[in-house]
């Protein structure tokens, strides 16, 4: 029998791969991509992963499992205490200040993304949230793996790769596959499906997450 984040992983590879291929990545890794689009990319980020840190607690109150419900709560606090710290420090080596934080509106897909994630919380429920969160962790680890052997020239980037290719990193990967596949195995087949389905969308969210920072996306309607 197929472990469910296997048959999900696969139904999401061609999006993967699109990721993968993606010019912000290959400029990550080149040193070339511009450093005013990875400015609107962290900016853009920072917005996300406090929403994403939010939606670990959220869900976490809806999750029976204590293990399961730990991991979430930890999730959360690392998310303030760690991966934003990480961005804390990217802030201000390229002197992004609180007030051009607040004067960047959110791009679209930003705000979609994060809608999604909490559509699938509250007008579903808790076993979709969790494989709608699967892919931000799982998709940047094998990013880190992919990029880590070549490294990148640009010591911000290479932290950028560094960051995700960590065993700390890799371990709470680990441990959100196995959550996802639990929540799996106590779902019916209609909850699979639509697990499935978050763990897709949230897959082409993260692909148009790239391309929202390459083109610095913005909510004005060209005529």
């Amino acid at each position: 029998m197929t472990i469910f984040t296997d048959h999900i992983h696969q139904a999401a590879e061609p999006l993967w791969q699109q990721s993968f291929d993606h010019p912000f990545i290959h400029e990550i890794q080149s040193g070339q991509l511009p450093t005013d689009i990875f400015r609107y990319y962290l900016i853009q980020d920072r917005y996300y992963l406090s929403e994403f840190g939010k939606l670990h607690e959220l869900i976490a109150e809806q999750v029976d499992d204590a293990h399961g419900k730990q991991f979430l709560l930890a999730g959360a606090q690392g998310l303030k205490d760690g991966e934003i710290a990480v961005r804390k420090g990217f802030f201000e080596q390229l002197k992004i200040t609180p007030e051009e934080v607040k004067q960047t509106p959110i791009a679209p897909t930003a705000y979609n993304y994060v809608n999604h994630m909490y559509a699938e919380l509250y007008r579903g429920n808790p076993q979709q949230a969790i494989a709608g969160l699967l892919p931000c962790y799982w998709l940047y680890n094998q990013i880190g793996q992919h990029l880590i052997a070549k490294g990148s020239p640009d010591e911000l980037y290479q932290r950028w790769i560094e960051t995700y290719d960590s065993d700390d990193y890799t371990d709470s990967v680990d441990q959100m596959i196995v959550l996802t596949n639990q929540a799996a195995d106590q779902a019916d087949d209609d909850v699979r499906t639509k697990m499935k389905t978050a763990f897709l969308r949230s897959s082409a969210y993260e692909l148009a997450f790239w391309q929202m920072a390459m083109d610095k996306q913005n909510w004005r309607v060209s005529a």
